[in-house]
């Protein structure tokens, strides 16, 4: 596009004697040496150039220096440029008129687009113009031949995608693009104005594409259409469209009256996106009509770039009118704004009349054009002829290339070294699918050669061929036969190219998707030897780099064309455009994009060098043998020649930044000079020299411009505008194993989004942003989660395999063996043998893959794609693929390990903690082992998976393991030991089921023996089996406040006996007058198993904390027993809490003393909570007595202790009292002392009172 404006800046100054050429912006020093314009003409055309064209407003709104061609430096071509001038009068008037504004144009839409400082390579000054002036010149308001200008409308608050900076994120852009600078613009006429000035056809297709999704969209459409009030209005407008009556209708246009404001204000940016559509139109058709009295020769091969722009500007005119005609609400919308300008000022819209026929007469504009291109045939024509060395050599089968070894490094290895080197190297890269839309778009409009060039015919058909559809613009796409057949039919003779078009329809349908799925297939095979050879030998991207950019041209070609008959698919052949492997061909795609970018200073090495010792001097040869070379181009050509020449190693050694646009740009203006009729040294006749400088331009931009070759010939950012062809295309690959290793391309496409929005539509950047962020943060999701879900998987075996392990399962195996050996055995078959753990991996045949094979598979080539591409930036957001799986690892383990507890609230059920930790190992054998395929750190998964197990709840506010496990122990079975269904056993270290009449669905001893209570110590760690431990207090602080109730109620009594314990048969009587003795005994029974509970969960604690840390729990084990006595006890219990901490027994329990202290209240005073803790002694000492009346309290050897658990009342008394006195700062050892009397003499009365009730009977 951006040359395109050059070609039209040329052209429309050619003509001598022409309005449009005294309108063209050039800039002279008046008075200065070498002023060209003569004296007879000094006055006039001074006065046209110093009238400003917007397109120089629109380079200073952009950001422009402060004069146009006042530039901050020169470049070495530019000096050349400068001192070769100097000396001369002046120059051509053709170039005088032409080289201003092209070199303006260019570096007003390169410069800016570009987003940095002009390098002096581009802003020299041209060649043979005047030195620029150091004054800026006063600039005269705008005018025009139909009166002031008027502003543009600035975007109104209503309009879809508003605000400068888009509305809420679409899933498509919706809002009618206008960017700043071509809606402030002042207004001027077409002749008036060059086509360089112009709106950017891109901007002004994207902003049509925009209006047209617009008012496609409900939700988006402007609400004056949809508007009930306005509905008969709207229908009046249309079908009086274009006229205009407003007089004899107010009954139907008196709604519009009211909102007549309201309506310029929200449809002008539409109104006047048409309005740029007309004047573009008008600029093309001017040029065209330049290029045709100028007689330009056109060929491809030989004045590349001035044909390929040519091709371009034509084909981007046809898609842009068809677009227009693709708007349905434009008379609606064109008609309701003119009629509110009606109403407001009295008058049409002076761009109206012309505006509103324009959209009459291209109802249908293929037909409409077919008739305007009928003068401009021969010229468009001869540049189509010219693409038969081109488009047949590119349009070839599978097996042709494949015979050909195309795009081979190592089918030729002795020519490895060679440079690949071509007549037409930039053809070899020309996108496929732009030279269809050439020849079928350009055809069509000059169709009258089809009959009389058996040439032109023969690649038309080739063309019809290939594709069913064309892509207009975007997901756009124009289906090629049925227009074309439509076109012809009413063409008299035509009845034999109608027929041509339905066979080449026929041959597209049935054999086109087969032709390009076995080119796929090849591209797939090719690109992937070429990047594994140049990733093994990156030297090589010197002389092959032509190589490289025609693979990514001709992938990307084929990913087009399939995309863009995604929606197109015929029943028949469906099949054939459906790509399993499609993500191989973008993956390797992005290999040679990296190796590229990766290796950029090599080609830059390699080509500098070509150029400065090969290139130039071929070049100054050719320029030396040239029989005739005016002035003017002989120095252009010498400046090339000094301008490679200079060219060194060293400059790529010292990171010197090469800028050959202006190089390029003078090779562009060169091309115009020598391609006219008339030209003094014609192109046509040195076809040699044109094709030697094509090549020069590609080795340039090896040197510059590698990221822009990159972006011409493999960008992919239409994907952008197919969404769910897209996401197909994902689902897809990672559904099919071997291509899931690719599945990292997608997300890497999404990094092409933004290279498809343009400058001057600015409000298209955040909804194309936006999409990228979400499609990219889609794909890296899907992909953490389909190896999150192999990984789950692979666990689930493991977890399978590592259960058939666990002791539970010997017993049966223990028992088949006793039987074999026993002489019982009977002559019946006996059970079929189970089979032993381990038999899996007794591999007899290696061609049998087992579920778990297949798994791992999977899992390494996903995971290949997860670790390929380390970050990614996504418009200015930096993505990290490892980092999603982590984040999926980290919540699927939380998830598993909880769901392997296997708990039940409703039958309190739980799995064991020894079965689940071999459940827990297992699955963390398997997470370690991807660190072998990706590049994370599951150590850091593992710590805040299993740190947060430790807590109540985890970060998402689940419950943990240590929360289940408390609640099973607390509420299951210690519950269950105080209903008298199980005791604690302490010669074996367990608590043990009871024979009851009512059977508990779980063995206890399973859940609290000395193995089972290490593995719970494994899972919780220290910090869940410290909540584990404040559980426990907590219990037992409610328990001890139960009992402080009870002391006060016999508080009377209880102090009595303090003071009475030396007199029994009044001990005897106080003790009869004490009221709830055995809930006293329960609770206390109550306290002394959870303590013995608890003892067994700090002892296991201490031994695993031994095994994984023996060092720092002996240094806490030495600093407790070695504390002095008279330490204070503040410092004491620090020392004690660090202990706790480590599962060491302590005199003083911290915990406990922590709980019981969080009793204290503000309504009694210490001196009576110290009162009630010692009559709590008291009252227990006095009630111990009682327990010898119980035939539960008989103790027994076997298990050492009572069945009743009686014998945890000593642990009980103990811990009880020494936290305590603790507490109260009271003498533990003389209170306790105190408790043994009373219960002495308590036990002694109480067998006095037996023994005389004894005698009484």
């Amino acid at each position: 596009m951006l040359k395109s404006s050059i070609v039209v800046s040329f052209f429309r100054n050619k003509l001598p004697n022409t309005e449009s050429a005294a309108n063209t912006y050039q800039q002279v020093a008046p008075g200065s040496k070498g002023d060209v314009i003569s004296k007879s003409r000094d006055r006039a055309e001074l006065a046209a150039a110093r009238r400003v064209t917007p397109c120089v407003r629109a380079r200073r709104l952009v950001g422009g220096d402060a004069h146009p061609f006042a530039y901050r430096g020169r470049s070495r071509v530019a000096a050349s440029h400068a001192r070769c001038s100097a000396g001369r009068a002046g120059v051509r008037r053709r170039k005088q008129a032409c080289l201003p504004t092209s070199s303006l144009r260019y570096t007003a839409e390169y410069g800016s687009r570009s987003g940095r400082p002009l390098p002096s390579a581009l802003t020299h000054w041209p060649v043979g113009l005047p030195a620029a002036p150091a004054h800026r010149p006063s600039l005269p308001p705008p005018h025009t031949e139909r009166g002031p200008a008027r502003q543009r409308p600035t975007r109104a608050a209503g309009f879809p995608g508003g605000g400068g900076g888009g509305g809420p994120g679409e899933a498509s852009c919706r809002a009618p693009c206008c960017s700043p600078v071509s809606r402030s613009w002042p207004r001027s006429s077409p002749s008036s104005t060059t086509a360089a000035s112009a709106c950017s056809p891109a901007s002004t297709t994207s902003r049509s594409t925009a209006i047209k999704s617009a008012c496609g969209d409900p939700k988006a459409k402007p609400s004056y259409l949809i508007d009930k009030n306005l509905e008969s209005a709207v229908k009046f407008i249309v079908r009086k469209f274009p006229a205009v009556e407003t007089r004899n209708n107010n009954q139907q246009l008196a709604q519009l009256q009211k909102e007549k404001s309201e309506i310029l204000k929200n449809l002008a940016l539409y109104y006047f996106t048409f309005v740029d559509v007309m004047e573009f139109k008008d600029h093309v058709c001017e040029l065209l009509n330049t290029i045709d009295v100028c007689q330009v020769f056109f060929d491809i091969t030989v004045n590349f770039d001035l044909t390929k722009n040519y091709l371009d500007l034509i084909v981007t005119y046809t898609t842009l009118m068809i677009m227009l005609s693709r708007i349905e609400e434009r008379k609606a919308i064109i008609g309701l704004y003119n009629y509110s300008h009606e109403m407001a000022h009295g008058a049409s819209d002076r761009e109206y009349p012309r505006l509103g026929q324009m959209i009459v007469d291209y109802e249908n504009p293929l037909k409409k054009m077919m008739e305007e291109f009928v003068p401009h045939s021969k010229s468009l024509s001869d540049a189509l002829i010219s693409l038969q060395m081109v488009y047949p050599r590119r349009n070839l089968s599978a097996d042709q290339w494949r015979n050909a070894q195309l795009l081979s490094l190592i089918s030729a290895p002795s020519t490895m070294l060679n440079p690949a080197q071509s007549d037409t190297m930039p053809c070899e890269y020309l996108s496929l699918d732009a030279m269809e839309k050439w020849l079928i778009f350009g055809f069509i409009l000059c169709h009258g050669v089809l009959n009389t060039d058996a040439t032109a015919l023969s690649l038309w058909k080739l063309a019809l061929q290939s594709s069913s559809c064309l892509s207009l613009y975007r997901d756009e796409v124009f289906h090629i036969h049925k227009a074309a057949e439509d076109l012809f039919v009413n063409i008299r003779g035509y009845n034999k190219r109608i027929n041509d078009i339905r066979e080449c329809k026929e041959m597209a349908v049935s054999h086109a998707g087969a032709t390009h799925r076995e080119r796929r297939k090849f591209l797939r095979s090719a690109l992937k030897e070429l990047a594994t050879v140049l990733s093994d030998q990156p030297g090589l991207l010197g002389p092959k780099a032509l190589f490289v950019f025609m693979a990514l041209s001709f992938a990307r070609d084929e990913i087009i064309w399939l995309l863009r008959h995604a929606d197109n698919i015929p029943k028949k052949v469906a099949d054939d455009f459906m790509d399993k492997h499609i993500a191989e061909l973008i993956f390797y795609m992005e290999e040679l994009r990296a190796h590229v970018r990766k290796y950029g200073p090599v080609m830059q090495r390699y080509y500098v060098q070509y150029l400065s010792g090969f290139d130039a001097v071929v070049l100054n040869e050719l320029v030396q043998n040239l029989s005739v070379c005016p002035e003017d181009e002989s120095i252009i050509m010498s400046s090339f020649v000094n301008t490679m020449t200079s060219l060194s190693v060293k400059q790529v050694e010292d990171g010197e930044v090469f800028d050959f646009r202006g190089m390029r740009l003078d090779w562009f203006r060169l091309q115009a000079y020598t391609s006219v009729s008339k030209a003094s040294l014609s192109l046509a006749d040195h076809r040699e020299l044109g094709k030697m400088m094509n090549t020069i331009i590609f080795h340039t931009k090896m040197v510059d411009s590698l990221v822009e070759m990159l972006v011409e010939t493999s960008d992919l950012s239409i994907f952008c505008f197919y969404s769910r062809a897209f996401e197909k295309m994902f689902q897809q690959c990672l559904e099919l194993p071997s291509q899931s290793r690719y599945s990292i391309s997608f997300p890497l496409i999404c990094t092409h989004f933004m290279s498809c929005t343009h400058e001057l539509c600015p409000e298209e950047r955040h909804h194309i942003g936006d999409r990228s962020l979400s499609l990219c943060n889609m794909f890296l999701d899907e992909m953490a989660k389909q190896a999150r879900n192999l990984i789950t998987d692979i666990c689930t075996e493991q977890c399978t395999l590592s259960d058939q392990l666990l002791p539970k399962h010997c017993a049966k195996t223990i028992s088949q063996a006793v039987n074999k050996k026993s002489k019982k055995q009977t002559g019946k078959k006996g059970e079929p043998e189970r089979e032993k753990p381990g038999v899996e991996s007794m591999r007899k045949n290696r061609l049998v893959v087992t579920n778990l094979d297949k798994l791992h598979t999977a899992l390494s080539e996903l995971c290949f794609s997860i670790n390929y591409a380390p970050n990614m930036v996504v418009w200015d957001h930096t993505f990290t693929p490892r980092e999603y799986l982590t984040s999926h690892l980290e919540i699927r383990f939380t998830k598993s390990i909880v769901g392997m507890t296997m708990y039940n609230q409703a039958t309190q059920e739980i799995a064991k903690p020894s079965e689940l930790l071999t459940s827990v190992r297992a699955y963390m054998t398997v997470l370690q082992s991807i660190e072998n395929y990706v590049q994370i750190d599951i150590t850091r998964v593992f710590n805040n998976v299993l740190l947060q197990q430790t807590q109540h709840l985890d970060s998402h506010g689940e419950p943990t393991i240590t929360s289940l496990y408390t609640n099973w122990y607390l509420e299951t079975l210690l519950r269950q030991v105080s209903n008298g269904h199980i005791a604690y056993f302490p010669a074996m270290k367990a608590f043990v089921n009871l024979p009851t009449e009512n059977e508990l669905t779980f063995n206890a001893e399973e859940y609290s023996d000395i193995s089972e209570m290490r593995a719970l110590s494994e899972l919780l760690g220290p910090y869940g089996m410290k909540f584990l431990s404040e559980s426990l207090m907590w219990h037992i602080s409610s328990q001890v406040a139960e009992l402080k109730k009870l002391v006060v109620e016999n508080v009377e009594v209880l102090t009595q006996m303090r003071t009475s314990f030396d007199k029994p048969e009044q001990m005897a009587a106080l003790f009869k007058r004490l009221s709830s003795v055995d809930s006293v005994l329960k609770r206390m029974t109550i306290i002394g198993v959870i303590l013995s509970f608890r003892s067994l969960a700090q002892e296991s604690l201490r031994d695993v904390l031994s095994y994984h840390i023996p060092f720092l729990v002996s240094s806490v084990e030495d600093f407790k027993d070695h504390i002095p006595r008279e330490t204070d006890m503040k410092v004491a219990m620090n020392v004690y809490e660090l202990s706790s901490a480590a599962g060491l027994p302590c005199e003083i329990d911290p915990a406990l003393v922590v709980a019981l202290s969080s009793q204290k209240s503000d309504t009694i005073s210490p001196e009576e909570e110290y009162k009630i803790a010692c009559l709590l002694m008291v009252f227990v000492a006095v009630s111990l007595p009682t327990l010898a009346s119980n035939v539960m309290s008989q103790y027994s050897p076997a298990i050492e202790g009572h069945c009743n658990n009686i014998h945890c009342l000593a642990k009980a008394i103990n811990q009880i009292a020494a936290a305590l006195f603790t507490i109260h700062k009271g003498s533990i050892e003389d209170r306790l002392k105190e408790f043994l009397a009373t219960e002495m003499v308590t036990h002694c009365t109480l067998c006095l009172v037996y023994i005389q009730w004894q005698e009484k009977v």
